[in-house]
């Protein structure tokens, strides 16, 4: 899925293992079954016709499917458009984004290198990289690659962070510090892009090349996956390529690629299912290439072993207790072992699986935004129905009615007017003021910019627009096609009543994200700051303001140490570790600085220029 959306909790790149919605609490529930097709007729009887009704339901413009079993590829097959506009249809050669089934590709090639001896699971992740800190001081001591790998950091998604942003690995490896975790470490399972970033990094550092250098060395050059690669912009420089759509409130449209190369090892691989039906195999051999094993069957099972419990319902009873093992959820499928991971990212969905023990897996790719889209686990479980020979559940139909509650559950929260909208309220400020950059050491920066009665706004590389909600609280209109749709952002004034700051609900699972207001630019330049140094007499005492390097102004008071002055805005400085201090430089009308304001808790002092 392209679309974050704090709505449901789920943003960018995973499908839940068996994909029932988050927070789904309905009794076990069971539904009539269709018959199960005959032991002597074709097993995938009939699948065709079933894929394209799903299709038809959910309004995906394109499939592709690829089944193995017992070592063989037994069907590979396109269905609808690849390109709507051009009326280009999907083959078994079309490259779709498969989102977090990326994950698999990293904890391959960190198995590989803890075959070689170079990596092991289980030892402090800062043993291989020593800039390695999180907000949790035991989680940095502690964390493991196995940690990184098995969703158990205590840290929730925090997605806006690259999602947003260009960020480089390091850079975000840096920025791991600065997120609040709300979960102790190893204490639950919380899905998490960033640490298998982490992970992929790690892999880089270890190898001494770039995780794709790697992957595509020791995996899909051995495995014949020639077509796949690793950025979006190369799968739109390929002869056959599918577009990304996105269900906008029934309507299906066009979306944009969106290029999440720095989080590669998370959810960046395009692949086709001519390429997937290798993988599925490799995995169903237990990390053989043909006859050349790239993989331990030690570390390949690690992988398909459950490692934590994952959240999650007893609403079907097709669908086995939900764990997560090392980049693949296992549980069971109507009694089966059932090894999957779903992915999804800005206009594509994917579901990967395969069942160890009947040595067949099914893999499922599509060009809908996932929020509209479960169509790759209908399909899936629709073919293991018939591979298996049981009564054909009716996933279809289990999954359009849920859709068709939701939906009614929310026209009519519409219909009645429910809102928390304070009617009749007005911005504390005028509109200028809210006006500048703010940033946040995590997250990045925010720009609010003038726009009308309303405010461009980004965060980092994502634009949109904001417009007031009530008081000082601004919220992006509502529209399908934009992430931050329906995100509220709240400004906050400081002691002196200036907007010094703004939060926004970008994680959920904690306190609002605040971002704190940036100096203007021109008040750390060399030409600003001179002027405003010299000495200024209070009473008998005599203040002085030296510049230090290009950029820094520090205030010096005599028996004092000295205050480092912080820029905040037009010429008022903050005293850098003293809570409600701050000066002002005042000039004449020809420009020229005549006194400071020293504002304190007990007071405000002005001191005149010598």
């Amino acid at each position: 899925m392209r679309k974050f959306s704090l709505r449901f909790l789920f943003l960018s790149l995973t499908l839940v293992g068996h994909a029932l919605s988050p927070g789904m609490a309905a009794p076990r529930l069971a539904m009539p079954a269709m018959p199960a097709p005959s032991a002597t007729a074709n097993p995938l009887a009939g699948f065709d016709e079933f894929v394209a009704q799903v299709m038809k339901d959910w309004k995906v413009p394109g499939v592709a499917v690829a089944i193995v079993r017992d070592g063989k590829v037994i069907l590979i097959k396109g269905y609808g458009e690849r390109d709507r506009q051009k009326h280009l249809l999907v083959t078994p050669q079309t490259l779709f984004a498969i989102g977090s089934i990326t994950n698999s590709f990293t904890v391959s090639a960190m198995g590989m290198l803890v075959d070689e001896g170079k990596l092991d699971w289980d030892k402090p992740v800062r043993e291989y990289l020593p800039e390695f800190k999180m907000y949790d001081p035991v989680a940095s001591e502690h964390m493991t690659p196995r940690d990184l790998v098995t969703h158990r950091s205590g840290l929730p998604r925090h997605d806006t962070l690259w999602y947003s942003s260009n960020f480089t690995r390091a850079d975000m490896v840096r920025r791991l510090r600065y997120l609040e975790p709300n979960k102790d470490f190893r204490s639950a399972y919380q899905y998490n892009n960033l640490m298998f970033m982490t992970a992929g990094y790690l892999v880089g550092k270890i190898a001494g090349a770039t995780w794709e250098d790697f992957v595509r060395q020791r995996i899909l050059t051995p495995l014949g996956m020639r077509n796949t690669n690793y950025s979006v912009d190369d799968s739109q420089k390929s002869a056959d390529f599918a577009m990304p759509y996105q269900n906008a409130d029934g309507v299906v449209k066009d979306m944009p690629f969106h290029n999440i190369d720095q989080i590669a090892p998370a959810g960046s691989i395009n692949s086709n299912v001519e390429d997937m039906a290798k993988y599925l195999l490799f995995h169903l051999s237990k990390g053989m290439a043909g006859q050349t094993r790239l993989l331990s069957e030690n570390n390949e099972n690690q992988m398909q072993s459950p490692q934590m419990v994952e959240p999650s319902s007893e609403r079907w009873r097709e669908n086995g207790l939900l764990t997560y093992g090392m980049a693949l959820n296992v549980t069971a499928y109507r009694g089966h072992k059932f090894v999957s991971h779903g992915g999804a990212i800005d206009g594509f969905t994917a579901q990967l699986s395969f069942m160890p023990q009947d040595n067949v897996g099914v893999m499922v790719l599509a060009n809908l935004d996932s929020n509209k889209d479960p169509v790759p686990i209908i399909v899936t479980y629709g073919a293991y129905d018939r591979l298996l020979g049981l009564d054909l559940t009716p996933w279809n139909q289990r999954f359009l009615d849920d859709e068709q509650k939701s939906k009614q559950s929310e026209d009519e929260a519409k219909n009645q007017g429910i809102t928390q909208r304070k009617p009749n309220t007005h911005p504390s400020h005028d509109l200028k003021d809210y006006v500048g950059e703010y940033e946040n050491p995590g997250y990045g920066i925010v720009k609010i910019e003038p726009d009308g009665e309303g405010f461009k706004f980004s965060i980092n590389l994502l634009p949109s627009h904001i417009k007031h909600f009530h008081y000082d609280v601004f919220q992006v209109p509502p529209n399908p096609i934009d992430p931050l749709e329906k995100i509220k952002v709240t400004f906050m004034p400081d002691v002196a009543g200036d907007i010094a700051s703004l939060s926004i609900p970008l994680e959920p699972h904690v306190r609002d994200i605040v971002f704190t207001r940036m100096p203007e630019r021109g008040m750390t330049t060399r030409e600003f700051l001179v002027p405003l140094a010299g000495q200024y007499l209070l009473g008998n005492i005599t203040y002085t303001v030296m510049l230090e390097g290009e950029k820094t102004l520090y205030l010096i008071v005599p028996g004092q140490p000295k205050y480092e002055l912080v820029p905040r805005r037009g010429t008022t400085f903050d005293l850098m570790g003293l809570s409600g201090f701050s000066i002002e430089f005042k000039k004449d009308d020809s420009g020229k600085v005549t006194e400071a304001v020293l504002y304190e808790p007990d007071g405000t002092y002005v001191a005149k220029r010598k």
